[in-house]
């Protein structure tokens, strides 16, 4: 996909496509804020408010109107915009005119509290960023209220017992506004052809795998990180007598199955790979080079899975992650260096405190890309050699260390590994 620049003079107009409540701010208030966040949610706020009178559509305004009002850069709200697009509360449409780009918002409502208590993907992400307690407590906010009804009888009236009918007016009633709710996408990542043929032939049914049971699949690949073949594993647990996937046992068992692994740990979206803007321009052929391409094209969880020759993090290894993503907001990129800064250095353990102490000081110095962490660790190292009058350094060190730039220089393990990562990308 191109790269596309926002400048502060771009403008935008915002287009109401639903009809936004009160309800509505509560719930993107409550139930979405903790997942995509304070500013993505006062942008949400800030577009709704820009509408006219009537709330279909706004004037034009450019982005430093949002600078403004929003007390923060163009990268963050952009940001926040991929935040509410991934959700499904914003669609964004572009055009670009000699040096001025033009911008369409269009806003959508958020799921009821039904529809997200119930979600597939965001009730769960919630769940395991607010924790058991605050769950509850908003699962009971909105939960209906009950009454006893046992000595009531209904006497409500039926309709053409008050009304008559009468000649249908020529109005077009699809031109009158309604609730409208965009679409969560999630790329395909199961494989059904291989799926269907890693299943025994004659256990599923020709219509086993409706358009929604492939989305149910395709989502909990998602949520749990899962391969194809471990989705076929767990689908052949939970197809019945007639050949049908029982979609709820399917949900139980794959929940189960991850809590099992991961210490009754539930997922959360940690496994982002760097953003395009905080990305280097490719070309770089040196180790260093090769290293910056895997850090930013490599996911936190991928790049640690690699480092345990390919099998699953421990959970306390993964809730780590989970802090240096969730907590202190390091991009994918730093947090990836990260690992492999201290695993070097460290006798291959990543001790908790000792990550924390690095990570604090990347998060104080602003520390963004890849390449940035990469040098910031190299002076610290160089630093703390000098401190302590070390004559030569006896542990390993990454290899993309500027002292080791020469493919001959490092060991055929390095090497090795190093190509592991990279075919990935080839």
């Amino acid at each position: 996909m191109k790269k596309i620049s926002l400048l502060p003079a771009d403008t935008y107009v915002v287009i109401n496509k639903t009809i936004l409540t009160e309800i509505d701010r509560k719930i993107v208030t409550n139930l979405y804020k903790p997942i995509i966040g304070p500013t993505s949610v006062s942008l949400y706020l800030t577009l709704w408010s820009d509408l006219d009178k009537r709330e279909l559509i706004s004037k034009d305004f450019n982005h430093h109107h949002l600078m403004t009002l929003l007390k923060t850069n163009l990268e963050d709200i952009k940001k926040a915009r991929k935040g509410l697009e991934a959700v499904g509360l914003l669609k964004t449409f572009y055009k670009s005119e000699d040096n001025l780009n033009s911008y369409i918002y269009e806003l959508y409502s958020p799921l009821s509290a039904y529809e997200f208590f119930n979600h597939p993907v965001l009730n769960i992400v919630l769940y395991n960023n607010i924790g058991a307690s605050e769950y509850q407590y908003l699962l009971n906010l909105y939960k209906k209220p009950t009454f006893n009804y046992s000595e009531f009888k209904e006497i409500s009236e039926i309709m053409n017992n008050t009304f008559k009918s009468v000649i249908k007016t020529g109005i077009n009633y699809n031109e009158v506004q309604k609730h409208e709710k965009s679409e969560i996408k999630i790329s395909s990542l199961i494989d059904f052809d291989l799926l269907i043929s890693s299943i025994p032939n004659k256990v599923l049914n020709e219509k086993a795998l409706s358009k929604k049971i492939k989305e149910t699949i395709n989502n909990l690949a998602f949520i749990y990180n899962l391969d194809t073949l471990k989705m076929s594993e767990l689908i052949r647990l939970v197809v019945d007598e007639k050949g049908l996937i029982n979609k709820d046992l399917l949900l139980k068992e794959t929940r189960k199955y991850y809590e099992y692994n991961n210490n009754g740990s539930l997922p959360t979206l940690i496994y982002r790979t760097q953003p395009e803007h905080l990305k280097t321009p490719e070309g770089n052929l040196s180790n260093r080079g090769k290293m910056i391409y895997i850090f930013e094209n490599t996911s936190p969880y991928d790049f640690l899975k690699s480092k345990y020759k390919n099998t699953n993090p421990t959970a306390r290894d993964l809730r780590l992650l989970e802090y240096l993503a969730l907590d202190l907001n390091l991009t994918p990129g730093v947090i990836n260096v990260l690992i492999d800064y201290v695993l070097r250095i460290n006798s291959n353990k990543l001790n908790k405190a000792f990550v924390e102490t690095i990570a604090g000081q990347w998060v104080r110095l602003g520390i963004k890309t890849a390449s940035d962490a990469m040098s910031v660790a190299e002076k610290e190292h160089k630093k703390n050699n000098k401190k302590i009058g070390t004559l030569k350094e006896e542990k390993p060190l990454p290899v993309w260390f500027n002292a080791i730039n020469n493919i001959n220089q490092i060991s055929n393990e390095e090497k090795e590994e190093m190509e592991n990562l990279l075919k990935d990308f080839r």
